[in-house]
């Protein structure tokens, strides 16, 4: 580049700067007097703007105006929208939900999105868990599957801290109580009983002395003690040799939190009523005076049966 004298351009009659490149000079050449125009009404609306709308930090602007408020308006609206299905879904015990199918479906939605929010780290976007989460779409419950006993689940959590009235069971460190062999023998009738292996004789007996008062004499588990079913296949940690091993030898004490600090009772509701409707859901137990009735309708209709002739139903 180089610099020469201003001088004016003879084809144009605009001045020259005075800088060349190459042989080519550059020209002074005005903006367009639309552009010009423009430029200046878009500073006169920026000037508008800030005094308008709250365009500096803590300020409101002359037109009151603000995004924060706007999204509060929004937010206030909606929840009116919302508060009578909440307002009747917190009137509807947990238990009677289910007759009123419209409110269900309310609660369910609502619990599908508070799930999205609160649930979804440990046990995933479906709800099929992970090896120390369980899925929640089978029908393997620890503790009940039933909506009544979800609800309870969620409100206290799984051994919990902070919680007095945690859902808890603690299964004991076998190493600490059996040498490997006779833990060995203990994986073999484990995966005996679930399909996985041949029956193991000395296995079964150390099963009989050290498992079966909380998984029960076949194994099936005992929802009292939060002890799971050993014969379906279903496992929160794995049913492999490897995986059997390292629970019995160590024990294993997973951790849910309880809700109830944490979330509203409707939400909480709702949650449960999402849960339960995955698919592995349970019916509600029949209340004491239902179970009454039926024995007294079982007594009358046996009495009534001529003698000598057996139910079929019996």
């Amino acid at each position: 580049m180089t610099d020469h004298k201003p001088g004016v351009d003879d084809a144009t009659g605009t001045n020259f700067v005075g800088h060349e490149w190459d042989g080519i000079q550059e020209l002074d050449t005005p903006l367009p007097r639309w552009w010009v125009y423009i430029f200046g009404a878009t500073v006169l609306f920026a000037a508008g703007y800030v005094v308008a709308y709250p365009a500096i930090p803590d300020t409101d602007g002359s037109l009151g105006w603000s995004s924060r408020g706007q999204l509060t308006e929004t937010l206030t609206a909606e929840a009116a929208a919302r508060a009578p299905t909440l307002n009747a879904i917190a009137a509807t015990p947990i238990e009677q939900l289910a007759e009123k199918p419209q409110l269900m479906r309310s609660a369910i939605e609502g619990g599908r999105a508070a799930f999205k929010v609160n649930c979804v780290q440990c046990h995933g976007a479906g709800a099929a868990g992970s090896p120390g989460y369980p899925n929640l779409n089978d029908d393997d419950w620890l503790w009940g599957g039933d909506i009544a006993s979800i609800h309870t689940t969620i409100v206290h959590g799984i051994r919990s801290p902070g919680s007095d009235d945690a859902r808890y069971s603690q299964m004991p460190a076998f190493a600490d109580i059996l040498n490997r062999g006779q833990i060995r023998q203990l994986v073999a009738h484990v995966q005996a009983i679930s399909g996985q292996g041949k029956p193991n004789a000395a296995g079964a007996q150390l099963f009989a002395e050290n498992c079966a008062s909380c998984h029960g004499p076949e194994g099936k588990g005992m929802r009292e003690q939060g002890a799971p079913n050993l014969t379906d296949g279903i496992w929160l940690y794995g049913g492999d040799r490897a995986s059997l091993t390292q629970t019995i030898a160590k024990a294993r004490f997973g951790v849910m939190p309880h809700w109830s600090e944490k979330l509203d009772p409707v939400t909480i509701k709702m949650l449960a009523a999402y849960v339960h409707s995955l698919g592995g859901g349970e019916a509600n137990p029949a209340p004491p005076a239902a179970k009454a009735v039926t024995a007294e309708a079982g007594t009358a209709e046996t009495a009534s049966a001529q003698s000598g002739t057996a139910d079929v139903g019996a």
